[in-house]
């Protein structure tokens, strides 16, 4: 009578267990199917505060493959079809596993391969500056603007200066650039060259450092985190990370001395020099639309890539890094003019994995005045997204 009395104290409790319901995670924020274009991002924010976050994506095989371990999801694609993630919310009092369900499904209009807009043009001074493209009275910031996608939107390719060190332009495409695994994912084309008579590659190199941003907030507008691309000089002990320097209007200054000597710049390690005009380039090279008397940069500096061959300021020869920078190599390298999102790291050197980019910002990276033939400047015309040029 024993044994049966707890059998059955032991099968209520059994069936009392059974009929609790399952933890559920009240406003996850996150639906179980969504429906997107192929190459336009998705980002599952869950709302619940977890210890740690596991998104997996069911591989073709149907077994579950780690996608990241982030709170957010970016999820986007180039390949249309239906795809299946997981999140599981790794929490000792509350776990819980949410499955999503994307359809992707192929644009109506197809995406263009090349630059679709262009949302900042801010050059340094320099000998190029008001000439490419070319300022007259009355251009205000948006005119320039205007000029500069006039010159590398689209299938246009004409060069444009960002004058020396920190100058830069940012512009974007009309989908989400995706980051595809082993390979080479966009070019930029510049004006570099090579000097054939010499034992290494060098000639006309004049390095632009490369960031990238996605549209995390999808306002359009490249208002998001940025990332630096590390190329090969990244690590050179002569690098410099977290570099700033000023530049000053030249009617500004107090003396017809320092008039004379150029556009005076300042930078963060307390140096000092000038941009001096030379006898190529008369114009102001301090940008005319500018109300602004000063303009400050920031970023990475690389070292100096310039010599003086002869050592009597004859000849100038700007060596070529390796790779990851714009305008550093002639066009028809196109291995040498390509970049990999993979590259990306933070403000801290730390890589970051990111699916996709939406923005590219390019400006010029070195900080330096090879006697006649001027400041060191980056120059470029044109970018292409080369896995749509592959279709």
């Amino acid at each position: 009578m024993k044994k049966i009395l707890i059998s059955i104290i032991s099968f209520l409790l059994l069936v009392q267990s059974s009929c609790q319901p399952k933890p559920e995670i009240v406003g996850l924020g996150i639906d179980s199917q969504y429906s997107i274009e192929r190459m336009k991002l998705l980002v599952l924010h869950p709302q619940y505060e977890s210890q740690a976050y596991r998104w997996t994506q069911l591989d073709v095989n149907g077994s579950d493959s780690l996608i990241s371990s982030q709170r957010d999801l970016y999820f986007c694609t180039a390949t249309p079809g239906d795809y299946t993630v997981r999140l599981q919310l790794i929490d000792s009092l509350n776990p819980y596993v949410h499955e999503v369900h994307i359809r992707v499904w192929e644009e109506e209009v197809a995406y263009s391969p090349y630059i679709s807009e262009v949302y900042e043009f801010c050059p340094a001074p320099g000998q190029f500056v008001n000439k490419m493209p070319a300022y007259e009275d009355g251009d205000s910031e948006e005119t320039m603007l205007q000029k500069v996608r006039e010159c590398i939107v689209g299938t246009q390719n004409t060069l444009i200066s960002l004058g020396s060190y920190g100058g830069y332009v940012t512009f974007g495409f009309d989908h989400c650039l995706i980051n595809m695994p082993g390979k080479l994912d966009f070019a930029i084309y510049g004006n570099a060259y090579y000097d054939t008579s010499l034992d290494r590659l060098g000639g006309s190199s004049e390095p632009g450092i490369v960031m990238v941003a996605m549209d995390v907030n999808g306002n359009g507008i490249p208002d998001d985190p940025w990332y630096e691309l590390a190329g090969s000089e990244y690590n050179n002990e002569n690098t410099t990370h977290r570099y700033e320097v000023v530049y000053y209007r030249q009617d500004t200054l107090s003396t017809d001395t320092m008039r004379h000597k150029g556009v005076l710049w300042k930078d963060s390690k307390g140096q000092y020099g000038y941009l001096q005009q030379n006898a190529y380039h008369s114009q102001n090279y301090f940008p005319s639309w500018i109300d602004s008397d000063t303009l400050l940069y920031q970023g990475t500096r690389l070292p100096d890539n310039a010599e003086d061959y002869y050592g009597d300021g004859s000849r100038w020869i700007l060596y070529a890094y390796d790779w990851g920078y714009v305008d550093a190599h002639p066009n028809n390298k196109l291995d040498k003019i390509s970049f990999d999102i993979n590259w990306a790291v933070d403000e801290n050197g730390k890589r970051v994995y990111l699916p996709g980019i939406h923005f590219v910002r390019v400006y010029t990276g070195v900080l330096q005045v090879c006697g006649w033939l001027g400041e060191t400047s980056t120059e470029l015309s044109k970018a292409v997204d080369l896995n749509l040029l592959e279709e």
